[in-house]
């Protein structure tokens, strides 16, 4: 389905989100063998009011290549179920150390840390679980398993935290900072749209225009997440705000200034929607949300 020339990229996908909302209430509802605790802290964060932009990717690019049905849609929770394995451990203590995300305490605060810690391996082993019976062809689905093990590895996703961690004992470097965020939030956003395409049976060209898309899209949104950080307003971003200034790690508007940095996503963003051309009027909700991501304040 097509916007109308009158919603904004929120009301457009909310049909996405509210279908991804009723799919992981289900997959996170667990039967006999998980301990209460375990299912609780791992709902805690699951089902917290969230963008869902990764989910919502994969269902996009099914739906511009293809159709978006119950295999999109399980691919759509697998990499929702990274994602958010991601953030809870990213908020501990030994990492980011942070104590809200998505407008509620984190994880490890409520549950403790060991806790925290499992509800987050648990969902790393789900995601697999959840793609490889998604019901898609054998081929298909080890074509996404591979390409999500290796968004979420030692050389994307983790990779990327490690070295963001690293980074404020480093020399401030344009490089290492695109690096790191090449990995650890363009990876998830370049594996939801080739997921989505690989489910949604893209061509060859299909696939590296959605491919180049993510590429420029996650990269402009963690500029404006670095800026939102700057500016925003923690209980529209449901996370606390000047994090990055305490925990002196390396930001782009911190090491190009703000202006530059506006420049910078805009330009990402204009880039991304160039190589959607092809598609024509089915890629009008992928060109809104790149538009969005400048426009954002959560």
């Amino acid at each position: 389905m097509l916007p109308t020339s009158t919603s904004t990229f929120p009301q457009y996908a909310q049909k996405f989100c509210n279908q991804v909302d009723a799919a992981l209430d289900e997959l996170t509802s667990y039967g006999q063998g998980c301990p209460d605790p375990l299912r609780d802290a791992i709902r805690h964060i699951v089902l917290a009011p969230g963008k869902r932009l990764r989910p919502t990717l994969v269902l996009m690019a099914a739906e511009v290549c293809g159709e978006c049905n119950h295999v999109s849609l399980a691919a759509a929770c697998a990499v929702e179920m990274i994602h958010t394995y991601s953030l809870i451990h990213d908020d501990l203590p030994a990492m980011d150390d942070d104590d809200l995300r998505r407008g509620r305490p984190t994880c490890h605060l409520v549950f403790g840390e060991a806790t925290a810690i499992l509800a987050g391996d648990a969902l790393l082993a789900q995601a697999f679980e959840v793609l490889a019976g998604c019901g898609a062809e054998p081929s298909v689905v080890s074509n996404c398993c591979l390409e999500l093990a290796q968004a979420a590895g030692a050389c994307a996703l983790v990779g990327g935290q490690a070295d963001d961690l690293a980074a404020a004992s480093t020399a401030a470097d344009l490089e290492l900072l695109e690096s790191i965020h090449a990995r650890k939030t363009g990876a998830m956003f370049r594996v939801s749209l080739r997921i989505g395409a690989l489910v949604g049976g893209a061509s060859d060209e299909q696939y590296q225009r959605l491919d180049t898309y993510g590429e420029k899209l996650g990269l402009a949104f963690q500029i404006t997440d670095d800026l939102l950080d700057l500016s925003g307003n923690e209980s529209n971003l449901g996370k606390r705000t000047g994090k990055d200034d305490e925990h002196q790690k390396l930001t782009f508007p911190g090491l190009l200034g703000v202006k530059e940095s506006e420049r910078r996503a805009a330009q990402l963003v204009d880039e991304a929607c160039q190589a959607l051309g092809p598609f024509g009027e089915r890629a009008q909700g992928l060109e809104m949300l790149a538009r969005y991501v400048l426009e954002r304040t959560t």
